[in-house]
């Protein structure tokens, strides 16, 4: 089973690791730090070192619990050691990204009572989908400043890896539309943005609200009835 690394510290740019099992130009490591392809934030990119060689990572998929690590050239062996290098610019990105979203769904969340139905993300571009019935002309402009108001308010966030039954006891900590969360998992993974919003959750985050930057909101369209998108882009403070 490979090690999540990034599960506890996001901002983990480098790690070592051994080669479990190699794939054509796939391979597996007993631990990672890279994040592979899940719950709408796309996977993290980077190199694996082996002596003086610098390998391309260019793709990083979860298959049962072995994490693969997608090469650009079929170069490792089975058992040999490797050093992760995260690819620090982009993953950084994701993380204000992700968090900034989480704002905008406890932002929505606190005023409306409206659960995510999906969502996607890219480096500094984000989108959630939610279950809202019509809105107002002015929706965008009000929220875009609710949450710019909590990035201003340097909220922490806090981390933690629970039981499932004590996690399962938290109020709405499934905010999805749909519980996504496979009755199997024993474990779950929470952000906490205090004073604001507490999800499961399994992607890579800041530690402080205030690292989000400034987001703006780029606009609204219905998907549906009771289905409304909003997506949103980060930018500097």
């Amino acid at each position: 089973m490979t090690e999540l690394l990034f599960q506890l510290d996001s901002y983990l740019r480098a790690f070592d690791a051994s080669v479990r099992a190699v794939d054509g130009a796939r391979v597996a490591l007993d631990r990672t730090a890279f994040y592979p392809t899940g719950g709408g934030q796309p996977h993290d990119l980077g190199w694996l070192c082996e002596g003086d060689r610098r390998l391309e990572v260019v793709e990083v998929r979860r298959e049962g619990e072995h994490v693969w690590h997608r090469l650009r050239e079929q170069a490792l062996e089975p058992t040999c050691r490797v050093r992760g290098e995260i690819d620090w610019e982009r993953r950084y990105q994701l993380m204000r990204t992700h968090t900034a979203l989480h704002i905008l769904s406890g932002v929505i969340w606190r005023d409306h009572r409206a659960p995510v139905t999906g969502g996607n993300m890219e480096p500094l571009r984000g989108r959630l989908d939610f279950e809202l019935d019509e809105i107002p002309a002015d929706f965008a402009p009000r929220v875009e400043a609710a949450v710019n108001a909590e990035i201003r308010d340097a909220r922490p966030i806090e981390v933690r890896i629970l039981p499932r039954d004590e996690a399962m006891q938290i109020p709405d900590l499934i905010r999805t539309k749909i519980n996504l969360l496979p009755p199997g998992i024993r474990q779950i993974r929470t952000v906490h943005i205090v004073g604001l919003d507490l999800q499961a959750d399994g992607g890579t985050h800041v530690r402080n609200t205030s690292e989000v930057g400034c987001v703006r909101v780029l606009g609204y369209k219905s998907k549906g009835k009771s289905n409304k998108r909003l997506r949103i882009e980060v930018t500097d403070a």
